[in-house]
């Protein structure tokens, strides 16, 4: 199933210029917009919103640079350009393992976050996460259930970030 829907997605790269550059723009890009738009967010109104900063950020931290890898060291997945199955439309000379999604997994994580204290712009965060995750399978830099695990990591991350936050 995995190796089918990658095939899905990662079959369309390559076919049209425009999708080709889009598909770049959110498997590279987006997640700066993301930052960007949150860091801006946040200082129109400073009070409210510098709790939700912290706590995405640091969350995010600890989900992409300490939960993923701890199981990537237990389960070092080969990327789908390494095993020559892939599109790959991007310059990518990291051969790191990509089980799960570190990207999908720290922007899921501040989108979580983000959610649960502006619902509106959580909302947007999490559509351009997601287009972010089906990016990554699109450019041939990884497979559906790394993303489909990233998210999880991300989420359950965010939503224990925000309990710990909020008892505070």
């Amino acid at each position: 199933m995995d190796y089918f829907l990658f095939q899905k997605i990662n079959n369309l790269a390559g076919q049209w210029a425009y999708l080709d550059t889009l598909g770049i723009f959110f498997a590279r890009y987006s997640g700066y917009a993301l930052i960007l738009i949150l860091l801006l967010f946040s200082v129109r109104n400073y009070r409210k919103y510098w709790p939700m900063v912290v706590g995405a950020f640091s969350a995010a931290i600890v989900s992409r640079f300490i939960i993923t890898e701890i199981i990537r060291f237990f389960w070092p997945r080969l990327r789908p350009f390494v095993e020559n199955q892939a599109n790959l439309i991007i310059s990518q000379s990291s051969a790191e393992p990509s089980f799960p999604s570190g990207h999908a997994s720290f922007y899921f994580t501040i989108s979580a976050v983000v959610y649960f204290y502006n619902k509106k712009l959580g909302i947007i965060f999490f559509a351009v996460s997601v287009f972010m995750g089906l990016a990554r399978i699109f450019v041939g830099v990884h497979w559906p259930s790394d993303i489909l695990f990233g998210v999880l990591v991300g989420i359950l991350s965010g939503c224990l970030a925000v309990r710990i936050f909020k008892s505070r």
